[in-house]
């Protein structure tokens, strides 16, 4: 009863605390924020063309006047899905994730930023090159590209730098036990008990480390059904 006393007695300090810490979340946002610009602004110091607004060169002549052809739109459909198949390059690699884990980590400003941007690419991309006969529509999906494949470079060249820099020193011995366990579930020279094995065994080295998108997983899952029903093939 006392304790409960002094708390009550003490309830208007509720309200500086509630202060401090959302002061503390609004610093670590716009810290995350400033990190995230400096990654932009570098990009732009290295690319000297990009414009202002950090998004990357032209994909094609903005005409102002000139009306929008099939062409000028799937030139920037052939940029997006050049893109979209750099981050399916991770998504589909098991050991490419453990390698640079930060390009799944959605507590990384960087990756938030490339994810975002990749949305907003594809919720602007047409169904056909055709359907979109617009200039201002092809002009926001120009750029929505653009800024999607600036964020990717960021990002990309940020989880190389710090690869598992991040994680403590057990931590990075499990994700190289985890590396070798997927080389050797990927190895065709292995039996299928063997690459079964060290699959399972990969997936609990990286439990709490990496989350591993679905698609990824599937994706080495089908792999290996692919090699096991290679190996139980009868020789000519």
């Amino acid at each position: 009863m006392a304790i409960l006393e002094y708390l009550f007695s003490y309830w208007w300090l509720a309200f500086p605390l509630a202060g401090l810490i959302a002061a503390g979340s609004r610093g670590l946002a716009k810290s995350r924020e400033r990190e995230h610009q400096r990654q932009v602004e570098l990009y732009k110091l290295q690319h000297p063309g990009a414009p202002e607004d950090g998004t990357a060169p032209p994909l094609a002549p903005a005409g102002s006047h000139r009306e929008i052809t099939a062409d000028d739109v799937a030139k920037v459909m052939d940029a997006h899905d050049g893109v979209n198949r750099r981050w399916l390059d991770y998504e589909l690699d098991v050991g490419k994730l453990i390698d640079f884990p930060m390009m799944t980590d959605v507590r990384e400003s960087l990756t938030v930023a490339f994810l975002r941007a990749k949305r907003d690419a594809d919720a602007l991309r047409p169904v056909a090159a055709e359907d979109m006969t617009s200039k201002s529509r092809w002009d926001d999906y120009r750029n929505a590209v653009n800024a999607f494949a600036v964020a990717f470079d960021v990002a990309e060249k940020e989880a190389r730098r710090i690869k598992d820099t991040g994680f403590s020193e057990p931590e990075r011995q499990r994700l190289n036990t985890a590396r070798k366990l997927v080389n050797l579930a990927e190895n065709e020279a292995a039996s299928p008990a063997e690459r079964q094995t060290a699959y399972r065994r990969a997936r609990v080295e990286l439990e709490g480390l990496i989350v591993l998108p679905d698609v990824t997983l599937a994706s080495l899952e089908q792999k290996m059904a692919k090699m096991i029903e290679r190996s139980q093939q009868p020789r000519p």
